[in-house]
């Protein structure tokens, strides 16, 4: 891996002397290959959305490790499972190297612990029934390599998402994902294009996922949870339209019933 693509050096130089349109203009348009990039491994996406899919519907988990960018990108999309879908908090489940304390600081050396993705993942009694996917731009990162190596000693599916070709995450996933993007704007900043792709890639993941579980109907997000004034809004109008009444009488519903699809339902 001296090679790797992530920290090759980018096809722009002399940064701190282009005018902030010319920067913008640039990064955008460094921004706009990344979709042709995944649209090249969609199918490798499909296989690891299948398999979740399977394990889940048997009572499975979906675990994210990864370390800096790559982790918090994990942690984000976790995290917006439960009030999204309704699902419990624990289906989905993000960690980072370092633990809480690096989801807003670095902490140091964190990432070169080969073992700590498997006992960060222990924590949560993890076992053959789940799913773990390692994150990381350069597919080198000990923690998520590590962990990975650990779970395919232990029967557990692997996946994994990175944005070099030929990697050590890649060889250990049983299900890789690689976005290969090319030279980042600002050499070696894999928080942009690498990134970007990253996050893309576990929107579609989880997404899928979650739709293929029953928790989305027609293109709604009837098992939302109502947290605050503008959902409570927004599932209002979903009943509304569902079952065709007026705004107060659907008010009512949505506050016996406290969830959009029970309301519908009550009413099918």
């Amino acid at each position: 891996m001296d090679n790797k693509v992530t920290e090759s050096d980018s096809f722009y130089d002399d940064l701190e002397k282009m005018p902030v349109n010319e920067l913008l203009i640039n990064i955008n348009k460094e921004d706009a290959t990344v979709t042709g990039a995944i649209e090249k491994v969609i199918p490798a996406i499909e296989k690891l959305i299948s398999v979740i899919v399977d394990k889940m519907n048997v009572g499975g988990r979906l675990f994210y490790i990864g370390a800096g960018t790559s982790g918090r990108l994990g942690i984000i999309d976790a995290s917006e499972c439960p009030p999204t879908y309704g699902v419990e908090h624990g289906l989905v489940v993000g960690l980072i190297a370092g633990g809480d304390p690096a989801i807003r600081k670095a902490v140091e050396f964190a990432e070169d612990d080969p073992e700590g993705g498997w006992e960060d993942l222990n924590e949560y009694n993890i076992s053959e029934k789940d799913v773990v996917i390692g994150i990381a731009a350069s597919g080198t990162t000990p923690y998520v390599v590590g962990g990975l190596q650990l779970c395919n000693a232990n029967n557990i599916t692997t996946g994994g998402i990175t944005c070099n070709p030929g990697s050590p995450l890649a060889e250990e996933a049983q299900y890789p994902i690689e976005v290969v993007v090319g030279p980042e704007f600002v050499t070696g900043s894999t928080r942009m294009k690498a990134g970007t792709a990253q996050k893309l890639v576990l929107n579609m993941i989880s997404t899928s996922v979650m739709i293929k579980l029953g928790k989305v109907k027609g293109n709604r997000m009837v098992d939302m949870q109502l947290s605050n004034n503008k959902l409570l809004a927004r599932g209002t109008r979903m009943i509304m339209e569902a079952l065709n009444m007026p705004e107060e009488e659907a008010a009512k519903l949505l506050e016996e019933f406290g969830s959009v699809r029970k309301a519908v339902d009550s009413r099918s």
